[in-house]
């Protein structure tokens, strides 16, 4: 009978409801090489997955037959080619507008007020996308529109992530979101926080807007949420991100 572990792995802790265990030790596996990492030998897998070395060998036979994997000269295991492979049909497939309409549709939902997506472009800034409040009392900006980058919510982010200096942006990068009113419309209050990819680079700034008379205080929860959520979703971190910018 098998000695049963004193700790319990990675892949255990993490288990994928409904999912099956071997698959899930031979994916905390490859999710135990890091940034920085050429080659790694069962030793240091066996310690970072919390799994037996024998079990850790198993896996990487299984990971090497489908070329996930694959051995040195010297004993040590490295990522295999079938990821190139597989990461260039995702970059391929892959559409940012697939990911960030969701969300906005969601958060619109949630608080019947308007959300946007800026990107930085030169010193100004694209609303990449746009879903309007379905309240007649609303800011009429619309996706495609070019904004100044000083002024407003969406566009303090994407500075204070760009590493400009000054009090504001010191106090966005400190909060991790800014939440800003008039500062670009009298009346009107932005609240936005930045979202990033798997590389820890600033994808663009999620924003809600709404009149002022309107604002909740539940409204920042929602808007950082769904931030999170899209960082997510892009493989980034939020903390990764922050510290980062």
């Amino acid at each position: 009978m098998p000695k049963k572990s004193a700790q319990t792995s990675l892949a255990d802790e993490q288990a994928a409801p409904g999912g099956a265990a071997a698959v899930d030790r031979a994916l905390s596996v490859l999710a135990a090489f890091r940034e920085g990492d050429k080659a790694l030998g069962v030793t240091e897998l066996a310690a970072r997955t919390r799994l037996y070395k024998s079990t850790v060998l198993r896996l990487l036979a299984s990971l090497a037959h489908g070329g996930l994997v694959q051995r040195s000269a010297d004993a040590q295991w490295t990522l295999g080619p079938e990821l190139a492979r597989l990461a260039a049909i995702y970059a391929a497939s892959f559409s940012l507008e697939d990911h960030v309409l969701p969300e906005l549709r969601a958060l619109v939902e949630r608080t019947r007020e308007s959300a946007a997506f800026h990107v930085r472009q030169g010193e100004q800034r694209l609303v990449l996308y746009r879903v309007d409040s379905p309240q007649l009392l609303r800011d009429h900006v619309r996706a495609g529109d070019v904004l100044p980058l000083n002024r407003g919510a969406g566009g303090r982010v994407l500075m204070a992530y760009g590493g400009a200096r000054g009090r504001i942006y010191e106090q966005v990068r400190r909060d991790g979101y800014v939440i800003m009113t008039g500062d670009r419309i009298p009346g009107l209050v932005g609240i936005s926080a930045p979202v990033w990819n798997s590389a820890g680079e600033l994808v663009g700034a999620l924003t809600l807007t709404a009149p002022e008379a309107r604002v909740q205080p539940a409204f920042v929860g929602e808007l950082r949420r769904a931030a999170e959520r899209l960082t997510r979703r892009l493989g980034g971190s939020t903390a990764a991100g922050a510290s980062a910018a």
